[in-house]
C-alpha cells in the first residue's frame, strides 16, 4: 500500500522572474551534477551556468544570486520550460533549492509530468497574465505570491487574483497528498470489476 504524503493546499513565498524561453533540462541541471547515486546535493547544480561564471563565481546578473532570492519559492519562467532530455534531476534540483512551483506559458511535456509526479507544481498561464504578475512584483516591496490550490488562484502583492487550471487528477494528488499509486488504488473496485468482465468475456486470459 502506498503511503500518503504531505497535503499541499497553498504555496506562498518569494517569486523570481527568470524569463528565458526554451530553458532546457540540460541547463536546469547540467550533466556534471548527475554523477551521483542519490538525489542529494542537486541544488548546487541548479541552473549552474546561469548562476556562476567559468571561475565558479556567482554572476551578479542572475536574479537567484541577488540578496534575498536564495529564499525563492516560486519561479516565473519563459515558454517551453524544461524542454530537452527527460532527466528527473531537473525537478529534484529545483525542489532542493526551495522552489515549490513554476509559472510559465508552456512546458516540455516530460518535465511537466515529472514535476507533477514529484509534487513540484507547474502552472500554465497566458503570456499576458505572466507579464501582469511580473509587473506587480516589480512594484511591490515584497515580491511574494500566494498560490491557492483549492481555489486555483494566484494572488499578487497588490491583491489581484489570477485564476489557473489544473487537471483534476493532478490537483487531487497534490491536495490530498497522494502519489500515482495511491490515487490509482482509489479506483480499485472499478479495476477489479473490469478485470472480472474482461476474464468472463475472454476466459483464456485468466492468470492461474
Amino acid at each position: 500500500m502506498s503511503k500518503p504524503t504531505e497535503k499541499l493546499t497553498s504555496i506562498t513565498g518569494l517569486a523570481a522572474p527568470l524569463l528565458i524561453d526554451n530553458l532546457d533540462t540540460d541547463q536546469i541541471m547540467p550533466k556534471q551534477f548527475l554523477r551521483t547515486i542519490s538525489k542529494e546535493g542537486l541544488d548546487k547544480g541548479l541552473l549552474y551556468d546561469l548562476r556562476f561564471d567559468g571561475d565558479g563565481q556567482p554572476r551578479t546578473d542572475c536574479i537567484l544570486n541577488r540578496p534575498g532570492y536564495e529564499a525563492t519559492r516560486i519561479l516565473i519562467a519563459g515558454s517551453n520550460f524544461g524542454c530537452g532530455s527527460s532527466r528527473e534531476h531537473a525537478v529534484w534540483g529545483l525542489q532542493q533549492f526551495g522552489i515549490a512551483a513554476v509559472i510559465a506559458p508552456s512546458y516540455g511535456e516530460i518535465f511537466y509530468g515529472n514535476a507533477l509526479n514529484n509534487r513540484l507544481l507547474p502552472i500554465m498561464l497566458e503570456q499576458s497574465a505572466i507579464d501582469a504578475l511580473v509587473a506587480a512584483l516589480a512594484q511591490a516591496e515584497q515580491a511574494t505570491l500566494e498560490i491557492d490550490l483549492l481555489a486555483l488562484t494566484i494572488t499578487a502583492p497588490d491583491g489581484t487574483l489570477t485564476p489557473f487550471t489544473l487537471a483534476q487528477r493532478s490537483r487531487r494528488m497534490l491536495v490530498d497528498g497522494m502519489d500515482m499509486v495511491a490515487l490509482t488504488l482509489q479506483s480499485l473496485p472499478q479495476i477489479e470489476a473490469f478485470e472480472q468482465r474482461h476474464v468472463a468475456a475472454q476466459p483464456w486470459m485468466r492468470v492461474l
